[in-house]
């Protein structure tokens, strides 16, 4: 059994030990010798590293969005060729991907092998990651392929990082600070993947190597610090590695989310992939290997995968809030990068090139929000408890959902830049509470296990807020966009075979092609020659700033409705589970282990 220097209470046990009566003064021993070994001030250093390395973790998760036309140009690559929007998915996607397939089995490693262990290694791996990604040798598909092989190697640094660092902080932390101590890591962490838009279009404006080079001096310094300063608190947990059950997770959870990815992808004449007996295969299969992992879980002696957590109603609860909150936030940031960079900044007078980093400074109040809101929610929930700050900034999140689903197309920014801010705002008032009650509510040995669980329920939320965001965006454009675009084409002497050739190319290279800073109608009229051959006026007019948004404004604001509606949707549902999660409980009350059940 493992005990650790925070699983001291007054009289019976925690919520974080799961024991009571005669536990209690076992874990006041524990408490004695894991001070002396600390110091008093080793639970800020755990907290300042952990938060370094999961800034640096979920930067690198959006980092590259807002950089692929310097990485696609310095590859020498096309975005607009449609087999090329493969590349693009697999190197935004990709990362997500390993990262929700792994954490689960590398947060039980660090309950098994030690939880410091893991993460040290993390930071190396990451480390060494980067420098590889920062010095691809290779162009073309060769090149890409460098890429994306490499961001697989430091997503699963990352994972290593993500799935301990939390466990790491409960182990250090009483009761009382861990609410505020977790609710720092979650909101530098999460803060991460909206600070990884401005900062990747500021380094790609330099090299686009730099958007990789930049994690390399904070690797080695946060490797050297981690191994120096951070200690293993609690007592590993020996166990035999579940391989079947490790296996039939990584296989169901990975064809699960790869089927999602090709899902977005054309086939045939579908704008998507959601016809492709591929895709619906996949998705079966991977339901069917989750399944199966499920039952293996279940008799296996020492599981990877704790079902029976999922007993104890508060951790079941913000589990599936954190779910819910994660599909619900997950798409927001391309959806709003498509906004700003495709339509509403070129209509403003700033050029494509320039449109992916002016829509990372145009969406700070977005990351302001979180900053302010996650580590003072996460200071009252341990007073007041998780349920009212967690539960309340869902309901934030959903109605400023809703406002953003009344804005028009060419909205005050004022108005845009208030209901960002509030969603920041939601978001950072549940993250941290919800951490924290998630964290708390498990017993000390399973904590590891426990911060994998939540960082795949988030992860997985986010890669299938991607999925099904995108989907219901581009098939929104499909039924509305090649029309609307033939006949501007036409209006401005582009033949009809022309325009039509070019109004029906797949959406989603017309989509990623705005949100990378491209002006799409001047690349896919460049090689076909009518450029030269057009009236002047009619060229200014095709090439401007203006012609691709307006006409593309009426069809994206259709598939917005449609986004945003399912994601204050699902950010009700998670407020309508996160209130299940039950009052906050008195540290004194004995709490049930997870042998026990737990009535509501």
């Amino acid at each position: 059994m493992t005990t650790t220097a925070s699983d001291n209470a007054a009289g019976g046990g925690t919520p974080e030990s799961g024991q009571t009566g005669q536990g209690g003064g076992a874990e006041r021993q524990a408490h004695g010798r894991g001070s002396a070994a600390r110091g008093r001030t080793y639970k800020w250093v755990a907290l300042s590293n952990t938060t370094l390395a999961m800034t640096m973790a979920t930067i690198d998760a959006s980092i590259v969005i807002v950089s692929m036309p310097a990485i696609f140009r310095g590859i020498h690559l096309n975005p607009l060729t449609p087999g090329n929007v493969t590349y693009l998915l697999w190197m935004i996607m990709g990362y997500l991907l390993v990262q929700s397939v792994l954490v689960v089995t590398l947060g039980r490693l660090g309950d098994m092998f030690g939880r410091v262990k893991i993460y040290n290694l993390g930071f190396v791996v990451f480390t060494l990651a980067s420098i590889a990604l920062s010095l691809d040798p290779l162009i073309g598909p060769s090149g890409a392929l460098w890429l994306i092989g490499w961001r697989f190697v430091q997503a699963f640094g990352g994972a290593m990082l993500m799935s301990n660092s939390a466990a790491i902080l409960t182990d250090a932390f009483p009761p009382g600070e861990r609410g505020m101590a977790l609710g720092i890591n979650q909101v530098a962490g999460i803060s991460g993947q909206f600070v990884g838009l401005l900062l990747g279009g500021l380094l790609a404006a330099w090299d686009w190597r730099a958007v990789f080079w930049i994690n390399v001096p904070f690797g080695v310094f946060g490797t050297i610090w981690a191994y120096r300063s951070l200690r293993e608190i609690a007592i590993t947990h020996k166990a035999s590695i579940d391989w079947f059950g490790n296996l039939t997770f990584a296989a169901g959870a990975g064809v699960l989310l790869t089927a999602i990815t090709f899902g977005i992808r054309p086939y045939g004449s579908s704008a998507t992939g959601w016809t492709n007996p591929m895709v619906f295969g996949g998705l079966a299969l991977g339901v069917g290997l989750l399944a199966l992992f499920c039952f293996i879980e279940s008799k296996v002696k020492d599981p990877m995968f704790q079902l029976s957590l999922f007993r104890i109603r508060a951790f079941a609860a913000g589990n599936i809030a954190s779910l819910l909150g994660a599909i619900a936030r997950g798409g927001l940031q391309f959806m709003l990068v498509i906004w700003l960079a495709g339509i509403w900044l070129p209509l403003h007078g700033y050029d494509f090139t320039v449109t992916p980093l002016w829509a990372g400074i145009y969406m700070l109040p977005l990351t302001a929000g979180f900053l302010i809101a996650g580590p003072l929610s996460g200071i009252l929930s341990d007073r007041y408890g998780a349920r009212p700050f967690a539960t309340g900034g869902l309901l934030v999140a959903a109605a400023c959902f809703t406002g953003l689903l009344l804005l028009p197309i060419d909205f005050h920014y004022w108005v845009f830049a208030l209901l960002i801010f509030g969603n920041g705002i939601g978001s950072g008032l549940f993250a941290s509470p919800n951490t924290a009650a998630i964290m708390s509510s498990v017993p000390a040995h399973n904590r590891g296990a426990a911060s994998g669980m939540r960082s795949t329920f988030q992860n997985s939320g986010m890669s299938l807020s991607i999925g099904i965001f995108f989907s219901l965006m581009i098939a929104g454009l499909a039924n509305t966009l090649p029309k609307t675009l033939t006949a501007g084409l036409t209006a401005q002497g582009v033949p009809l075979a022309q325009a039509t050739a070019i109004a029906h190319l797949p959406p989603v290279s017309t989509v990623f092609a705005a949100m990378l800073g491209y002006n799409p109608v001047q690349n896919l009229l460049a090689p076909t020659g009518l450029l030269r051959t057009l009236p002047a006026a009619n060229v200014a007019t095709l090439t401007g700033r203006q012609f691709f948004p307006t006409l593309i404004s009426g069809p994206f604001h259709h598939g917005l409705m449609i986004v945003f509606t399912a994601a204050a949707l699902m950010a009700l549902a998670g407020a309508a589970v996160s209130w299940t999660r039950g009052k906050k409980q008195d540290p004194a009350e004995p709490v049930p282990t997870v042998d026990e059940p737990v009535i509501g």
